[in-house]
């Protein structure tokens, strides 16, 4: 049966759109979004340029939707045999192959439009994200590390960042590029430590089958690292009380996840994977306190 003949009409179509560029789950765009947004405040020292602060949040939820939209096409055949994704649009034949295609290249173009209002730089380095966002959903095929390139994925915007603000990008925005790859395959493992069991069953490769009962020191130790880049990065820009004690909060909430974690249930590895929202955020909150603006009396 053709099972385009189930699908919905017109309006009653958005929903299914909206789904499949998880629009509807936010959580993907704020993993992306702050370490953004660390770089743009890192290379403004302080606040940035209202045009690129928009430029790069309207990009961030452009290139996560279209990520998402080529992470379904990817996985087209497989999502129906995992719990967690069996009912998404793709899997269940709401959106067709072809309107998936079309969908992602739009986002892709919008997001590249504007880009074109930064710098000649910043969007050579645009090229390389685009590539890493399209790669990254077919690796689970051939590597059981696919993790480490949706950490290259999610952290483009950093040289990104940088670059738009300065013309280049200096040693504190690849040291911010690695701290951000460490910690993304570190909550990226938690998120495969979900579907786990799918996926040995299916033949997808991730961290987490890699791994096995080696997870929780994997991940606490990718932890480690990222704590202590970004204290590397904070201490060659001698940044002050407000950024230690936001990277203090993120290690609290790192020791909360390892709790989480340590039984590898689903639904808490779960809960786990969506607190690192809250890592992000207070990073970002140390770093937009300790750059505050000075003005003068």
């Amino acid at each position: 049966m053709d099972r385009s003949l189930m699908r919905p009409k017109g309006l009653a179509r958005l929903p299914d759109f909206l789904h499949l560029m998880r629009l509807d789950r936010p959580i993907g765009t704020w993993l992306l979004m702050w370490p953004t947004l660390w770089a743009l405040w890192v290379a403004a020292a302080g606040l940035p340029e209202r045009h690129l602060l928009l430029i790069f949040v309207a990009g961030v939820y452009l290139m996560r939707a279209a990520g998402c939209v080529i992470n379904d096409y990817a996985d087209r055949h497989f999502d129906g045999h995992v719990k967690r994704t069996r009912n998404r649009p793709l899997a269940t034949g709401r959106i067709g192959e072809q309107e998936a295609k079309v969908l992602f290249a739009s986002l892709v173009a919008a997001a590249f439009v504007l880009v074109l209002f930064t710098n000649p730089f910043t969007v050579m380095l645009s090229l390389v994200g685009v590539a890493l966002a399209f790669i990254y959903p077919f690796m689970k095929r051939y590597t059981h590390l696919p993790q480490a390139f949706l950490g290259a994925a999610f952290s483009w915007a950093i040289p990104m960042a940088f670059g738009a603000v300065l013309g280049h990008v200096p040693l504190e925005a690849w040291l911010l590029f690695a701290a951000n790859v460490a910690w993304t395959v570190a909550y990226d493992t938690q998120y495969a430590m979900v579907d786990r069991d799918d996926d040995l069953k299916i033949g997808i490769k991730s961290t987490a089958v890699l791994l096995g009962h080696a997870d929780r020191a994997a991940i606490g130790l990718l932890q480690l690292v990222t704590l202590g880049l970004l204290g590397w990065v904070g201490w060659r820009l001698g940044l002050g009380v407000f950024f230690w004690l936001g990277l203090t909060g993120m290690a609290a909430t790192f020791v909360h996840q390892q709790f989480l974690i340590r039984e590898r249930e689903r639904e808490r590895c779960f809960q786990a994977f969506l607190n690192n929202h809250w890592s992000g955020l207070l990073v970002f909150a140390g770093i937009a306190l300790s750059l505050w603006p000075v003005t003068g009396a």
